[in-house]
């Protein structure tokens, strides 16, 4: 009896505590898998792709692989990329990173960044059919808004740049000249990673020419002429302006592309007595209208009565639109005035609607203004300027030379140009869709020529028998690019100094008019102009000065 009654009691006490154990565990187990799960399911919320990552309302890294950033204009060509990378991935390669804000709100700004990775896309696709070694994937690297978040894809950056298998030897693109975007590249390149600015144009993001080789950016390099080197152009092209008949109207942000334009125009070279004093406004962001339409109209009162004609406007192309809106809008009577502004300006044709040209036009449709500015590109540039020097050796000998014996400096982005537009014909025949090309806003052809530089960087750097340059080899070969080594590309010659920066790189003086007829206005390239007042030499060898 006793005994039974221990029985009992044991296997009731061994159950129970079984059951526990049992219990217990299967919590655990429950417990971590749960765990697991939601672990799981909050990493594949927080991924936007493979190597970009949610960021509050942005998707913020690098990726190769087709991923459009939810930006249905670039699908085509991020696509054509994936299928390039895919084509080349397992031949001896090196990346090329293209980094730009990727999630652009307005549709201006999304056509615009359709232009730039389509020029990418273009310099990958014939470096890759050319004999050259090594051939070259593209990835596209975005470091949020206004680069507010470079922080976050710098080192991914890096780690690929250390990596043998990614082989990331240069970073390009850079299309906005913003504090942020200055201390992106100072990271860069501070941690030896090449990087090759194509569209910036703040001399903040220039290394100062220096003959002890001491530079701010060691690896740096661009072929965009700067604020200053543009307004120069500017000046050189149209000759001294009447200092009273000028006004400076300039944003006080602080962003480094307005205050350096605006430094730009304020040294230009003026006749006679001062004018106007600068006018100001301060707007709150690059894409950002604001307010500043209001603040406008006491500044067009008084450059009405201050008798000036051509306004020099330091500021973006989105506070552009609205100023010359507001200057056709309070119009003084029987002014046409001209407004000369910097190459941020290669943006504003897209952001116009046919309203707003018509609110340029006076009440018989005639052109109230004319926009003015130094492009770094413009399709119309090469062709024009070869046929004007056709026409001057007709008058001067009396024989009409052939265009193949214009100077080098036409002659070669001539050639160049025609490269490209092949390449985007043959896509277009083999149903390869990148997506409409519009070349006249220069983005296309500028972008191409930045990946172009980088690849031939790249090249020219990797030493005999080895597959791959070293990203210190390549940082080194742009001092040397020059002469011979020279890249022809689609917006000039790229001569490039030992700081990197690009030897009296033309630029296309471009004009905007409303025209006289309804619907949008006309963007016409007129000349040629060089920093400093002449064209590059024929053999494209940097002298000193």
């Amino acid at each position: 009896m006793f005994r039974t009654t221990v029985d009992q009691l044991y296997g009731f006490l061994w159950g129970t505590l079984l059951r526990r154990i049992l219990t217990c565990a299967l919590a655990a187990v429950l417990g971590v898998g749960t765990y697991w799960l939601v672990s799981r399911l909050t990493e594949e919320a927080a991924a936007c792709a493979d190597g970009v990552t949610r960021s509050g309302d942005e998707c913020i890294g690098v990726n190769g692989s087709g991923y459009d950033f939810g930006i249905p204009e670039i699908t085509p060509v991020t696509a054509r990329i994936a299928d390039e990378n895919k084509r080349v991935s397992d031949r001896p390669h090196v990346t090329v990173a293209m980094m730009l804000p990727l999630q652009p709100a307005s549709k201006a700004e999304r056509r615009q960044l359709r232009s730039d990775l389509q020029g990418a896309f273009l310099a990958q696709y014939q470096a890759n059919r050319e004999p050259g070694k090594p051939v070259v994937k593209l990835v596209l690297a975005n470091p949020g808004k206004d680069y507010a978040k470079q922080r976050e894809v710098v080192p991914d950056l890096v780690r690929m740049s250390r990596s043998g298998s990614d082989n990331l030897r240069a970073v390009t693109g850079f299309n906005l000249s913003l504090d942020a975007t200055t201390a992106a590249v100072r990271s860069l390149t501070a941690q030896h990673v090449p990087v090759l600015v194509a569209r910036a144009t703040a001399s903040s993001l220039a290394n100062r020419e220096s003959k002890d080789g001491t530079y701010d950016f060691k690896g740096l390099a661009r072929i965009v002429p700067t604020n200053e080197e543009q307004a120069r152009a500017l000046a050189s092209s149209n000759g001294s302006r009447e200092d009273r008949r000028t006004v400076l109207v300039r944003d006080t942000r602080p962003d480094p592309y307005v205050l350096s334009l605006a430094r730009a125009f304020q040294r230009l070279p003026e006749k006679g007595p001062p004018g106007p004093d600068d006018m100001t406004f301060t707007s709150t962001g690059v894409a950002d209208p604001g307010d500043v339409d209001n603040q406008f109209k006491p500044t067009v009162n008084t450059i009405c009565n201050s008798g000036a004609d051509t306004v020099y406007f330091a500021g973006r192309s989105t506070h552009l639109r609205l100023f010359l809106k507001r200057l056709a809008k309070e119009a003084c009577e029987n002014r046409k005035f001209t407004v000369v502004s910097g190459s941020d300006a290669a943006s504003l044709n897209n952001r116009m609607t046919d309203a707003d040209w018509a609110e340029l036009r006076d009440s018989s449709g005639k052109p109230r203004m004319t926009v003015q500015y130094a492009a770094p590109a413009h399709p119309d540039s090469w062709s024009t300027e070869t046929a004007r020097w056709q026409e001057q050796q007709r008058k001067r000998t009396g024989t009409k030379p052939p265009a193949s014996k214009a100077p080098g400096y036409l002659r070669d982005p001539l050639a160049e140009l025609e490269r490209l537009r092949g390449t985007v014909s043959a896509l277009a025949a083999a149903g390869r869709d990148i997506g409409p090309v519009d070349l006249g806003d220069s983005r296309t052809m500028l972008v191409h020529d930045g990946v172009r530089t980088a690849v031939e960087a790249i090249r020219g750097a990797k030493p005999t028998g080895q597959d791959v340059p070293t990203a210190d080899q390549v940082g080194n070969r742009w001092a040397t690019m020059q002469a011979q080594n020279r890249v022809n590309g689609t917006s000039g010659r790229i001569c490039l100094t030992k700081a990197g920066n690009p030897y009296d790189k033309p630029l296309a003086v471009v004009e905007l008019k409303p025209g006289t007829k309804p619907g949008p206005g006309t963007l016409g390239f007129v000349r040629l102009a060089w920093p400093t007042g002449a064209p590059q030499p024929e053999d494209c060898v940097v002298r000193g000065g």
